[in-house]
């Protein structure tokens, strides 16, 4: 029997996606990512929801990929393959005609991020931490996140946080732009629901509209973006820098596993 690791309710009209390994701080391994991508599209597609929240089970929102699948490929699928997959299923989120709100707590990571980034709008707990630590791995965001960073902090800040890897906290990425709204952790999903109730109140022809109307302003160059980010990620995937940081990491994890 298939494990459930996302999880899909309707609530007051509210379509509800919780990615659910809080064990793991919903490290997003192959199985989820599936289960997510399916979650998601019967979300948009389902008339009882007339928004969409996006959230983690426990202490984090995600915490990315899940290092121990990290550079591994399902049999004969390409980085190209691989990339471009998780690629659409940012985009269907950008597509939504729904409005779409993140949920955002504790480590918010990697892909993550992306996932939040490509949300309508944010609510974060006061614990939030949010990176992307691909530069680390001689690798940078592939599925729209130096393209929405941009779009909400700017270029300068961007580059910041692709660049140095570093993570932003809840108050930093409010002053940024990169968060909306600021809550305690034990308030976080009240906010988060009463903000998508809000907008599920909303004539959804017209909610769809003024959506749409509101992403004719940068719609297409974050598309143009994202094909660009894939062919930079193909060939990072093939160079030295990458090579060398994927040696380093499994070094790492064999003196760990000699002292364990």
């Amino acid at each position: 029997m298939m494990e459930t690791l996302v999880r899909y309710e309707v609530v007051d009209g509210v379509g509800i996606v919780s990615f659910n390994r809080p064990e793991r701080h919903n490290a997003i391994n192959d199985e989820m990512g599936a289960q997510w991508h399916a979650a998601l599209l019967a979300a948009i597609a389902d008339p009882a929801a007339r928004c969409l929240l996006l959230r983690g089970d426990g202490a984090s929102f995600s915490s990315g990929r899940d290092t121990t699948q990290l550079g591994r490929r399902a049999e004969g699928e390409s980085d190209e393959q691989f990339i471009r997959r998780v690629q659409e299923v940012r985009e269907a989120t950008l597509d939504a005609p729904k409005p779409v709100v993140a949920a955002l707590r504790g480590h918010v990571i990697g892909g993550a991020f992306e996932i939040a980034l490509s949300a309508d709008m944010r609510v974060a707990a006061s614990d939030v931490q949010c990176s992307f630590p691909e530069i680390r791995f001689g690798l940078v965001p592939d599925t729209g996140g130096t393209q929405l960073l941009t779009a909400l902090a700017g270029p300068a800040r961007a580059k910041w946080l692709v660049i140095s890897g570093e993570r932003l906290g809840a108050e930093e990425a409010l002053r940024w732009g990169v968060v909306d709204w600021v809550v305690e952790p034990d308030e976080l999903d009240t906010r988060a629901l009463d903000v998508c109730r809000r907008l599920a109140a909303a004539p959804p022809t017209a909610a769809a509209a003024a959506k749409q109307l509101v992403d004719h302003a940068w719609r297409d160059s974050i598309r143009r973006g994202m094909a660009l980010e894939l062919s930079a990620q193909i060939e990072l995937f093939a160079g030295d820098e990458h090579r060398r940081a994927k040696a380093a990491a499994r070094q790492r994890a064999g003196r760990t596993a000699k002292t364990d």
